[in-house]
């Protein structure tokens, strides 16, 4: 199957043709009899006891799969694989262009860090539901970190690295956990953070500086546990701790039981802690490594994300682990360690098939190489594809990017609340055809239907709240920590059975669904309502541009108006005033002149969070006027303050 833009020869369009006859039959499968699918694809995870009942529907909304049933999610990661004879077989590359450095786990030697660091947290009272808080770079002892809770039947909690104190010990006081992971710092280009002093402060301010800490050295940071030995603590050193513990074996939990919670960012407010089980999780992700990714043993998958975000939880640790194939875990950035041919090196070295990155990488890319020389500067024969999440994929990109590699290009929608893509295309399945701007057709198990304000489904080709039908597949959330009662408020009730995704698109006649942004990014301009993602659609296929924000500003007589901010290629030059006009007139011609576009400002960067996403509702705010927090998770906040200026009402 042909990458978005390159010509498509009979044999492939064929080829598409089948993929989408059997994910319509298997999709159609999974929604008129979802027992019977997820009783077949429970057949592919290792159970202690297996599942007799597959979905318990009692306490709907709350959802159950597998309620009967027991596992161990480590053990399905690592163990299995062992057992099979396959040992030697490479599970795990960290590959660290900040240090220069690359090392290869088989998965023996793998699952022997996990089994003896699953001692560590043992002889430190770690059993069955006690949290575990994890707070480490993307340096191998990370992965070991989950797997070993996950041995335990522990509960993890990821959270990003570097995450200010504040941050850091709400989820503390939220998650009590039993013991806190950390090392020493993480690096970046040019600077060295320090995650020490952050768990020291968070753990006072949360109240709660007794509890144990275990830290990895690591040479070249200013702190070490030595500085935090006070009366009534304990920090231990990762090292000293491994040298003295023993081997320990998986324990049975429940299928129903916790594997992790999740916080997701946010700018205000308590955090929410997603809740992902063990069994409904071990399934979904199997499932979705073959029937999505096409990855099984032996394959090699490299996921540019970090282990403190769903798409690292997801596609860096557990589902190339538990499909038996191999992850690359990455420390450094697409751009910048050292140059933007970075990921072509990753994938010769590796031999990676699989790429998945978010758009917002794929853009700096852009920006820095527009014409893609670093990376074909490298063997990229091996890769078969590039997925694609964490923000809508444009156009211009998505084709750019599979000129330069050569591959399709496969946008994908989820969120940390479902925990794999509720929109893909299924290569595994065959592929289907690739339409430009839509991350394809639902993944099995995804009933996604798009309704008007009262809550009825509109007809297709029309623009509303994106929603699923519950109940919600295996490997979705089943509540968030703590609270019930939040879980529903916030995504049950707005329209009964369904849950309520946040975001607004549509579903052409075809079943491809569109997403186009939050459904607090849909502008009324005197009367219409307009998508901001559509208009940066446009936008972006301008050849000077890099990546835009389209904003709805107030106005006197329209109520809103579209005001669009630009990021320029890197050596592109153009007139402002030039290009503004442009921009107008295609806006003008692929929307119309309904949308009253006139504005488009150009500036160095925008304001983003560390996983990519950019903050257009800070940027709102700041816009009209309104008073905001700078959110935690926030890239560079120097780029927010810059933009103030330019985002406050200009005569026009």
């Amino acid at each position: 199957m042909a990458a978005a833009g390159h010509d498509v020869d009979q044999g492939n369009v064929d080829q598409a043709n089948s993929g989408l006859d059997r994910y319509r039959r298997l999709h159609a499968a999974s929604l008129a009899d979802p027992e019977a699918f997820w009783r077949e694809a429970a057949g592919a995870v290792d159970w202690v006891t297996p599942p007799t009942t597959v979905l318990d529907a009692f306490a709907a909304p709350f959802y159950r799969w597998f309620p009967d049933a027991s596992l161990n999610t480590s053990y399905n990661a690592l163990d299995r694989h062992v057992d099979a004879g396959r040992g030697g077989q490479a599970a795990l590359v960290y590959d660290s262009a900040m240090l220069g450095v690359s090392r290869t786990y088989t998965y023996a030697e793998l699952l022997d860090e996990v089994a003896v660091f699953a001692g560590v947290l043992a002889g430190l009272g770690v059993g069955k539901g006690d949290r575990v808080l994890i707070y480490l770079p993307m340096i191998p002892e990370a992965v070991v970190a989950m797997l070993a809770a996950a041995r335990l039947g522990a509960v993890h909690s990821v959270v990003f690295g570097g995450f200010a104190p504040a941050e850091l010990a709400a989820r503390i006081r939220d998650a009590r956990p039993s013991v806190i992971l950390t090392a020493s710092g993480g690096i970046e280009p040019g600077r060295r953070v320090e995650y020490l002093p952050a768990v020291h402060a968070a753990l006072a301010l949360a109240e709660s500086a007794g509890t144990p800490v275990v830290a990895k050295a690591r040479e070249g940071f200013a702190h070490g546990i030595r500085d935090y030995q006070e009366p009534g603590t304990s920090w231990l050193d990762w090292d000293d701790a491994v040298s003295t513990a023993s081997a320990v074996p998986p324990v049975e939990v429940a299928a129903t039981d916790p594997l992790y919670i999740l916080y997701t960012s946010g700018t205000t407010g308590a955090p929410k802690g997603v809740v992902r089980d063990n069994g409904g999780h071990a399934v979904a992700l199997t499932w979705s490594m073959q029937g999505i990714f096409g990855i099984g043993p032996g394959d090699v998958m490299l996921t540019a994300s970090d282990v403190g975000w769903v798409v690292g939880h997801s596609y860096i640790v557990y589902g190339p682990l538990l499909a038996g194939a191999t992850t690359v875990l990455y420390e450094g950035k697409p751009v910048g360690t050292p140059d933007a041919g970075v990921f072509g090196r990753l994938i010769e070295q590796h031999s990676v098939k699989v790429l998945f990155t978010a758009p917002t990488a794929l853009r700096a890319i852009r920006r820095a190489d527009p014409e893609g020389a670093a990376l074909r500067a490298h063997d990229l024969s091996s890769l078969a594809t590039l997925f694609s999440a964490g923000e809508r994929l444009d156009t211009g990109t998505s084709g750019w990017i599979g000129e330069v590699l050569g591959v399709p290009v496969v946008d994908n929608w989820w969120q940390t609340e479902t925990g794999w893509p509720i929109c893909a295309n299924p290569r595994g399945l065959g592929g289907v055809p690739l339409r430009a701007g839509s991350p394809s057709l639902p993944s099995p198990g995804f009933d996604v239907v798009v309704l008007d304000h009262q809550g009825s489904a509109v007809p297709a080709g029309t623009e509303g709240s994106i929603a699923l039908r519950l109940p919600l597949p295996p490997g979705a959330l089943t509540t968030l920590w703590g609270s019930d009662a939040r879980y529903r408020d916030s995504y049950l009730s707005s329209f009964e059975g369904y849950y309520t995704s946040g975001d607004s698109g549509y579903v052409d006649s075809d079943g491809y669904v569109f997403v186009m942004g939050r459904t607090d990014d849909v502008i009324n301009v005197a009367g219409h309502r307009l998508s901001t993602g559509a208009i940066e659609q446009v936008i972006a296929q301008h050849p000077a541009v890099a990546e835009c924000a389209v904003l709805g500003l107030q106005d006197p007589l329209k109520g809103q108006r579209a005001s669009g901010y630009v990021v320029l290629k890197s050596g592109a030059s153009v007139d402002p005033l030039t290009l503004q006009a442009d921009l107008v007139a295609m806006v003008r011609t692929a929307i119309g002149p309904v949308a009253d576009f006139r504005s488009a400002v150009v500036v160095e960067a925008l304001p983003k969070t560390r996983s990519g996403k950019i903050l257009r509702k800070t940027m709102r705010q700041m816009a009209a006027g309104e008073s905001y927090v700078v959110p935690s998770t926030i890239e560079d906040p120097a780029v927010l303050a810059a933009l103030e200026p330019l985002l406050r009402p200009r005569p026009e």
